[in-house]
Formats: C-alpha cells, sequence, structure tokens
C-alpha cells in the first residue's frame, strides 16, 4: 500500500500502522491518527461525512479520552482504521481532493499536543518474563530455586496506581521514602538512590466484562483494542525494605510513562510469532490455540542532561512466557470485572542475553557492574537529569509499524 501522504524511510507511522491517540491543536483535545509526520483530525473527517457508512455516534473523537470508541466494539475498530486505510490511500481522491479539508484535518506532528489516550480505570502490572524473574531470583534468592513454585503455573501480577500514569514527556520527581541498608538495624527516609526503568509494554483492554464473568483465553485478544510502549519506574531501595509482605507500593506508585500511541491488534496481526514453549503444561484454562505472541523489538536508550542518547538495551516482546491472552485470561478467571481502558502492562521484558536486559537492576547486576556512558561517566542506576528513552517497533516483508517512543526526564527530588 502507498499513501498520499509522505512518509518518511524507517518511519513508525506508516500506512499499514495507523494507531490512535488523543492530542490537541487550537482546540481542544480529540481523537486522531498518525501517519507520517502527520497527525489526522477525526472529527473533521467525520464532519465532512467520510465515516458515512459506519455505524459511528456522531461526535465519537471530539471526547477527550478513546473510551466511549473502544467501548462500540472490535468490528466498529476494523471498519474504521480500513476506511482511514482507504482515505489515506494514493489511488484515493475523497480527502486528497479536498483542499479545504486536507488543511483542516491534516496537522503537522510538531505542532500537536498529545494526551493520555483513555481514561485509565484501574492498571494491573504482570510478571511475565522468565529471564527477568531468573535474574532477580538469582540476586536477591538461591540461583538455583530462582523461580518461586508459582511462576510456571500462572501469570503472577499486582494492582498498580491507575492515577501516576502519565503522558510520555512528562518530567517526574525523584521518590522518597524509606530505605534500610543491610548493616544497620533501623531504616533511613529520603530520596531513592536506586532509581531504575522497567522495560515494558501494556495493553488497553477494549471490551469489559460483567463482575462473576471470565474471559476465555481464546476469546481474549477480542477483549484487548491495542498496544503501547510502557516505562513503569521503580525505586529498588525503597521496593526492597518494603515489599515483604504485601509487595509493591511506594517503590511503584509514583509515576509510569506510556507513549501516546495505541497500536491496534489489527495492526499488530502480521507480526504474530510462537510463545516460549511453556513447561510444566498449564491448567486448561490457560491453554490457548495458534500463535498469541507478537515479534515486537525493543530499544532503551538514557540522554544523560545536554548529551546526546546512549542505547542501554535491545530486547523483544516476543520473549515473554505468559502472552497477553494468557494474562487477561487469568486475571479474569475469578471473575474479576474488567472496564474499558484498564491497563494491563506486561512486567519487565528482559531477553536471554545481557545486552537484552530490560532494567539497570540487571543491566548493572545490583550496581556491581556499573554502565560505561559515552562521556565517561558511568551509570548503576538513573541519576538526576537522565532522560530514559523506550522505541519499539515491528518489521516484516517489508512493512513496518512502530510505536514511536516513550520518553521521561528525571528531576531532583523535592524538598
Amino acid at each position: 500500500m502507498k499513501s498520499w501522504i509522505d512518509i518518511p524511510e524507517q518511519s513508525d507511522f506508516t500506512i499499514h500502522n495507523i494507531p490512535f491517540g488523543i492530542f490537541s491543536a487550537g482546540k481542544g483535545p480529540r481523537a486522531g491518527v498518525a501517519i507520517g509526520n502527520k497527525v489526522i483530525d477525526l472529527t473533521a473527517i467525520q464532519a465532512a461525512g467520510l465515516f458515512d457508512g459506519i455505524r459511528l455516534p456522531y461526535g465519537i473523537f471530539e471526547h477527550p479520552v478513546l473510551n466511549e470508541y473502544i467501548a462500540l466494539g472490535k468490528p466498529i475498530w476494523t471498519a474504521t482504521r480500513n476506511r482511514i486505510i482507504e482515505l489515506l490511500s494514493a489511488e484515493n481522491n475523497e480527502l486528497q481532493g479536498n483542499e479545504a479539508l486536507t488543511y483542516k484535518a491534516v496537522i503537522p506532528m510538531r505542532n500537536v499536543q498529545m494526551h493520555l489516550p483513555v481514561q485509565i480505570g484501574d492498571y494491573t502490572d504482570f510478571y511475565s518474563s522468565r529471564e527477568h524473574a531468573t535474574n532477580v531470583g538469582t540476586m536477591f534468592r538461591d540461583p538455583a530455586n530462582a523461580l518461586l513454585p508459582n511462576w510456571l503455573h500462572l501469570p503472577v501480577g499486582y494492582h498498580g496506581r491507575a492515577s501516576s500514569i502519565v503522558i510520555s514527556g512528562t518530567p517526574f520527581h525523584r521518590p522518597k521514602g524509606q530505605t534500610k541498608a543491610d548493616d544497620v538495624a533501623a531504616p533511613t527516609f529520603g530520596p531513592s538512590r536506586q532509581l531504575d526503568f522497567e522495560l515494558e509494554m501494556a495493553f488497553i483492554v477494549g471490551k469489559s466484562n460483567s463482575l462473576g464473568d471470565s474471559v476465555s483465553v481464546n476469546e481474549a485478544e477480542n477483549h484487548i483494542f491495542g498496544m503501547v510502549l510502557f516505562n513503569d519506574w521503580s525505586a529498588r531501595d525503597l521496593q526492597k525494605w518494603e515489599y515483604v509482605p504485601l509487595g509493591p507500593f511506594l517503590a511503584k506508585n509514583f509515576a509510569s510513562h506510556v507513549s501516546p500511541w495505541i497500536v491496534t491488534m489489527d495492526a499488530l496481526e502480521p507480526f504474530r510469532t510462537a510463545s516460549p514453549k511453556q513447561e510444566p503444561e498449564v491448567l486448561p484454562y490457560l491453554q490457548s490455540k495458534g500463535d498469541h505472541n507478537f515479534d515486537i523489538a525493543l530499544e532503551v536508550q538514557i540522554a544523560p542532561e545536554g548529551k546526546e542518547a546512549f542505547t542501554l538495551t535491545r530486547s523483544n516482546f516476543k520473549h515473554l512466557y505468559w502472552s497477553m491472552a494468557q494474562q487477561l485470561a487469568h486475571h479474569t478467571v475469578n471473575g474479576c470485572n474488567m472496564r474499558v481502558g484498564d491497563m494491563c502492562a506486561s512486567g519487565t521484558i528482559s531477553g536471554p542475553t545481557p545486552d537484552s536486559y530490560g532494567s539497570m537492576l540487571e543491566l548493572a547486576w545490583k550496581g556491581t557492574k556499573p554502565i560505561a556512558m559515552p562521556d565517561g561517566s558511568e551509570r548503576k542506576f538513573i541519576q538526576d537529569g537522565d532522560t530514559v528513552i523506550m522505541k519499539g517497533h515491528c518489521e516484516k516483508d517489508g512493512i513496518r509499524i512502530g510505536f514511536g517512543e516513550v520518553a521521561a526526564k528525571v528531576l531532583p527530588s523535592k524538598p
């Protein structure tokens, strides 16, 4: 497929992608899609009657979040995306031949501000990378028993804090809390000295289920609208002291960042791949048919203040042991009701080699193997002034789609 819009080489936002987001430019937040270096204003497209063949409520794209559009269901998502692709195709003249409409509907990306694409009611963070879980278990427990007994039988997860999930580009202050050194009797209070990123992705729930009902593993993907990049910041020293007996709290709830564009499941379809073999065999409610993982190349960069970005690690979403379908099936098997806009993150995505680990905790191996930076400095954890940048894309048979980036700068702790 070719588009009449100029798309730079290696762009994440090709005509094969068409990710959805919320932007503002001149007037309030509204829905759009990205292609090349442009944002297509969907309110202008609908107002011109170009969606008339689809059962879309008028004004559906004028909301400041995508929840109401997403709630319309998968057939509408697919029909809308296909129609947008049709309008942007080189041979179609409905939009490109209307100069006045093109002026209103096609906006340079540099002129827009991006916003959280959905209202996030609830957020769950999983722990689905076997490599990451093994590395952490090796560091803090017996290497021979790095995985806890339940890990190979169910997708481990915890409920996080939705209110502190923010859009890419939002700076945040280093968190404070209690920490306790191994050689002292009492904890102290102050800024975290072991701030870390976690390379993750998250899916957006696209279909609600009622309280008491569950979503089967083979129906789960029909309940997923799409995916974003996700940086689940962690304060490792706070976490070490507080997580027993109930798990993450202040070490995780101060900030998580998401990329602004939601890449749909339809766009990801060509990039399906098999998940790692699961042994022992999982229980029947987690057994799925077909391939439910995706080949998404991931990268993390760090840019010290005033310096060029430096690539720390490259990983891939396909390494995850537990698929999104299994995560959602397990999440709802007890009758938990998921709602449109809920977000479920993958957990840190680490690959099998040291250059593919998804956190500083692993890359610098708990601070014992500092990472050398191009400017001569080193990193055991993330410093004030650092900007962490995560990127992700899929590429196969000449087709490329991507997620853009999620980036955030660390500011000093507040007094």
